[in-house]
């Protein structure tokens, strides 16, 4: 074995420095004597002399020079060592196999009693994953947040190289190992938690039937009700550390700190079901809408959430609250039908003013949602009657006409009435658009679910009339929108608009079906979700010639659908007890999934049975058809499985999953919400 020691680098270069010192000394010598032959004789004896005391030199001192070396280097190595050992900071080195080879004092104090010895340090802490460390690069490194034992920790992970001695140029000896810092951050997520904590919050709370509450009881006692709300609100929001004052007779003022917020959150707002517990006669229970918003940049920019909050809250029916946190939206209660208000100023109101808009334009297109329904073409036949009194062309944007609607799209085919390009593609609209053009939507306020949503972005008045509760996704800056959760459907709601555009209004009959159509099949027979209003738009429509024994026979099922309709009730499971949840294999029907929302409505005759899912595999999605009663509100359930709707009348689609998977996924969202106490 070479025991030989050898040198490199500067000190290498530092010891021969007289050697290169010598030759310069030779090559002035040789010159020397080109000079004067005495002088080159003179300073060639001081070369020898020079030559023999440095090669004496460096042969006597180069082993005490060497152990002086080793002796630093050992001291400082021991020193090195300590301090790395006693570093405050938690470090270790692991193998390229996240195995940990060393680790100091502090680190083996955070991980706790562990051996950390050989130990994969993804073991240690699942939040450090092999995915997450560096793989590529030296020196480059990750910070990875994790918590172990109540302790929060910023681990930096680097990516180091060692090539044992060879040279640079030998790439397949170089092997790779890890260094992990763990900052300790408990303290400092602490700090900002409480910071954070303390920041201000916004809520405005409003009384969704102040007036009709009101007027249930005798004048006498009307102050002693509204003082009763009074001391609710107040003794509620002073619990929680909060002010509130009065703005208006049935709004209020409060303000928050976000922390008293997740406490009412918590208790998922139990104010909403207090405040109806507020009896003194009246007739009827008072109900409240809640929005509150935080997290903003701004204390201006929380008033602003909470506004949009509470007018997501009134736009999906009252009684219920929404909290808005920066992006993030969450809804509580909801859980009451909307009262259906027996005034029509608003639908006069706003006749009047879709009328004025509609005159104002050279030309009208309407669109209802993707996979147009009876109520969507309906609603869109109403508009279109609109438009003609105000003589105006309207257009109305179908991408298919499919079998459902081909019983009413017939009634105008040939007819000189009505333009041969009254229903064109959703393409043929785009290219009519113009600055002039007014885009109404009927029955669906999410642009991303509309026939066209390209539509919304190029025409720049829009007009949204709807009877489905708002969500988080809703068509922004709309010129008039027109939502009404009470109403039946958007027929219902059109027809009432009809009626405050023209004195002596006439429609025609095929018109009139196929709003009587809309309301029938979204009703279910009038079974759901009729009031006084529905009946009187009905009644309106009967006066104009909407004939039922038409309307009856025009949707009169193929047997192919009724079997698999049949089929789909058949195989129907309970689950939970309370829950029937079935599917609808309908390849060989021409409308799936209205045979699935049919099915739903069928399997609510089961005693016992709350709510209905009904899944139906088309187009590479899964359509879940949502039904209910009274006892379940299953438009939070589609909710929260990024659907919507109405109470008793909800929809969601899932895309790239199987039967099985979207099964699953609603078993899931039903034993979640079960926990946690959304439903009962």
């Amino acid at each position: 074995m070479d025991k030989t020691i050898r040198l490199k680098g500067r000190l290498k270069q530092y010891i021969k420095f007289t050697l290169y010192l010598g030759i310069l000394l030779l090559l002035v010598n040789v010159a020397l004597y080109l000079i004067d032959i005495r002088a080159g004789l003179v300073l060639s004896t001081f070369v020898v002399f020079y030559f023999v005391v440095s090669i004496w030199l460096t042969h006597t001192n180069q082993r005490v020079l060497f152990r002086e070396l080793i002796d630093f280097a050992t001291e400082y190595g021991q020193v090195q060592g300590t301090l790395m050992k006693e570093f405050e900071v938690p470090y270790a080195l692991l193998d390229e196999r996240g195995r940990v080879l060393w680790c100091n004092e502090n680190f083996q104090q955070a991980v706790g009693h562990v051996r950390t010895r050989d130990v994969v340090i993804w073991n240690l802490f699942p939040a450090i994953t092999k995915e997450k460390i560096p793989t590529e690069g030296v020196g480059e490194f990750v910070d990875i947040l994790l918590t172990h034992e109540e302790k929060e920790y910023r681990a930096r992970v680097s990516r180091l190289a060692f090539n044992f001695g060879q040279e640079e140029t030998e790439e397949s000896e170089i092997s790779y190992m890890y260094s992990i810092f763990l900052f300790d951050e408990t303290a400092l997520k602490f700090a900002i938690r409480q910071v954070d904590d303390q920041s201000l919050a916004i809520g405005i709370f409003h009384l969704d039937n102040y007036e009709e509450a009101l007027g249930s009881i005798e004048e006498v006692r009307r102050s002693l009700l509204v003082a009763l709300i009074d001391r609710k609100v107040n003794k509620y929001i002073s619990a929680v550390d909060g002010i509130c004052r009065k703005l208006e007779k049935d709004k209020y003022f409060v303000i928050l700190r976000k922390k008293n917020v997740k406490q009412l959150q918590e208790m998922k707002f139990d104010l909403l079901e207090d405040v109806k517990t507020v009896s003194i006669g009246n007739e009827m229970a008072v109900t409240m809408s809640i929005g509150v918003g935080y997290d903003g940049l701004s204390y201006a920019q929380n008033y602003e959430f909470a506004r949009h909050a509470i007018d997501l809250a009134l736009g999906r029916g009252g009684d219920q609250a929404v909290v808005k946190a920066g992006p993030d939206i969450l809804y509580f209660g909801g859980k009451s039908q909307k009262v259906e208000k027996n005034t029509r100023v608003k639908a006069r109101v706003k006749a009047q003013t879709l009328k004025e808009i509609i005159s104002s334009k050279d030309q009208v297109l309407v669109m209802g949602h993707r996979l147009p329904d009876v109520d969507s073409f309906g609603a869109a036949i109403g508009i279109c009657r609109i438009a003609r009194i105000c003589s105006k062309e309207a257009h109305i944007v179908l991408h298919d006409v499919s079998g459902a609607l081909q019983p009413m799209t017939s009634l105008f085919a040939g007819q000189t009435e009505y333009a041969e390009d009254m229903i064109i593609s959703p393409k043929e609209a785009l290219e009519l658009v113009t600055d002039n053009t007014v885009l109404v939507v009927v029955d669906v306020n999410r642009p991303a679910i509309t026939e066209c949503p390209d539509l919304l972005r190029m025409c720049k008045t829009v007009v949204v009339i709807d009877h489905h509760r708002q969500g988080a996704d809703t068509i922004e800056n709309a010129t008039l929108s027109y939502i009404e959760p009470y109403a039946s459907s958007a027929c219902e709601m059109v027809s009432e608009i009809l009626q405050y555009t023209s004195d002596n209004l006439r429609i025609r009959s095929e018109e009139a079906d196929c709003m009587y159509a809309g309301i029938v099949i979204d009703t279910n027979n009038f079974l759901t979700k009729t009031g006084v209003r529905t009946f009187e738009a009905a009644a309106f429509l009967r006066r104009n010639g909407a004939d039922v024994t038409r309307v009856r026979k025009m949707f009169r099922e193929e047997a192919i659908d009724y079997k698999t309709k049949a089929d789909a009730v058949s195989q129907a499971e309970i689950y939970r007890g309370d829950y029937a949840i079935s599917y609808c294999q309908a390849e060989e029907v021409a409308n799936p999934t209205v045979i699935g929302a049919q099915a739903a409505n069928e399997l609510l005759n089961i005693k016992g049975v709350k709510a209905s899912f009904v899944l139906t595999p088309y187009q590479g999605k899964i359509y879940i058809s949502a039904r209910s009663i009274d006892e379940v509100n299953v438009q939070i359930i589609m909710e929260r499985m990024g659907g919507g709707g109405h109470l008793n009348v909800a929809a969601c689609q899932m895309e790239n999953a199987t039967l099985a998977e979207a099964e699953g996924a609603l078993k899931g969202t039903l034993d979640t919400m079960i926990e946690e106490g959304d439903l009962s």
